[in-house]
């Protein structure tokens, strides 16, 4: 599997927790630290550990191995390491706080969605 394959399981787990705003940039040349980041928020502590850990299981799943797990206890920004992606899973304050799709605002948006759904 490629880091494509890994986006589309990691996309899927956030949707499938109900993540919000969900956004996967295109890191690629942008960035040393991953290909892609994918970038969502939930609405609550648990909420923000449930995405997190469907993350974690599902690509644990597929083979992938988790290189770091970051924030999960505070539940504000988990950070989930899978290597070539990276997932930042906000509490919706702190999503507003950092904006990070500002701070990579030259990064492309890698549309997702419609090559998993379509």
């Amino acid at each position: 599997m490629n880091e494509i394959d890994l986006l589309k399981i990691a996309y899927t787990a956030v949707d499938d927790k109900r993540a919000e705003d969900i956004v996967a940039l295109n890191m690629k040349g942008i960035s040393l630290i991953a290909d892609f980041f994918i970038i969502c928020h939930g609405n609550s502590d648990k909420q923000v550990q449930a995405i997190a850990k469907e993350v974690k299981d599902r690509a644990e799943e597929e083979g992938y191995s988790i290189k770091r797990m970051e924030g999960y206890d505070e539940a504000r920004w988990v950070l989930v390491d899978l290597g070539d992606v990276v997932v930042h899973v906000f509490h919706r304050e702190e999503r507003d706080y950092y904006k990070l799709e500002k701070l990579w605002g030259d990064a492309p948006i890698q549309d997702v969605s419609s090559s998993i759904k379509g």
